[in-house]
């Protein structure tokens, strides 16, 4: 088993095939004589009361399935955070970036991954904090990106941005993206972003609809330090990190992101390489 002895397993909310999934797989994973700690969600498909939080689920396993969409796979992300352990992710959802791995192949994969023949992609994170009056006020870590987008019904919103402390741009514009090469098929992707191989040590700087038609998204080394000061007038912008948890920002608050020292470790189907998902997600032309 090459070390497995524990699986993890967290699930999206509402999807109805993980009500005949969830059993079968904890079933199988038993059946080998491989503990199972689940999530509260993964509870109700199993029709358990046992569930414990996300945070919870990765303790002690070497293994954490996740069954869901990229959203889930990003919530999944968080929760492991440095920790190093695998991600199996398992595509319930919509578009799937990241969770390739398709029902059809749950146990010829997860047989492959206790035979210790996995394919690992491991994936660098992003750290970002906000400081307020060069005081630290907050901190995330993002698998994707952090988005600083206007709130509300606000105009468009005023961000200073440095690279390594020298001057960008001062953006007007509805927001900015700071992407990993993960979160480049994401929001970035979106607003006109280019796409970036995986291992490319790379960050991308990405305005949303910005006032200069000339402003166009910007790649800078991974090792670089990116600092956007929000002139946006208190409450007026938000932080929003893998487009789940953030906070509302104030006037003159800086957010300063550079490459995580942690990285996540997604199990890869071994037929499907990068190329491939964007063949079939992006619906790209094919020989």
């Amino acid at each position: 088993m090459h070390g497995i002895e524990t699986v993890g397993i967290i699930s999206k909310p509402n999807v109805e095939q993980a009500h005949a999934v969830v059993p079968g797989l904890i079933e199988w994973l038993r059946n080998r004589k491989i503990a199972v700690r689940y999530d509260h969600q993964t509870a109700v498909y199993a029709r358990a009361n046992n569930g414990i939080s996300r945070e919870q689920v990765p303790q002690g396993a070497q293994l954490v399935i996740v069954l869901g969409g990229d959203g889930t796979l990003l919530s999944a992300a968080r929760a492991v955070g440095g920790s190093g352990i695998p991600l199996f992710p398992i595509n319930l959802g919509g578009l799937g970036f990241l969770t390739a791995i398709t029902i059809d192949e749950i146990y010829p994969e997860l047989e492959r991954a206790l035979r210790g023949e996995h394919r690992i992609g491991r994936r660098r994170m992003l750290a970002c904090q906000i400081l307020r009056d060069e005081e630290i006020v907050g901190r995330y870590e993002a698998l994707n990106d952090a988005v600083i987008t206007k709130g509300g019904p606000a105009r468009i919103i005023d961000l200073d941005t440095y690279v390594d402390s020298h001057f960008v741009c001062a953006y007007k514009s509805d927001g900015l993206i700071v992407s990993t090469p993960t979160g480049s098929t994401a929001y970035s992707l979106s607003a006109g972003g280019p796409i970036i191989f995986p291992s490319v040590g790379a960050l991308c700087i990405t305005p949303i609809c910005p006032h200069m038609l000339t402003n166009r998204p910007v790649i800078v080394s991974d090792t670089s330090v990116i600092r956007v000061v929000c002139l946006a007038k208190d409450g007026d912008a938000f932080l929003t990190i893998d487009g789940q948890v953030g906070e509302t920002l104030k006037q003159n608050d800086a957010i300063v992101c550079r490459q995580s020292p942690h990285t996540i470790s997604l199990i890869r189907p071994p037929k499907m390489l990068f190329f491939d998902v964007l063949r079939e997600k992006l619906k790209w032309g094919t020989r």
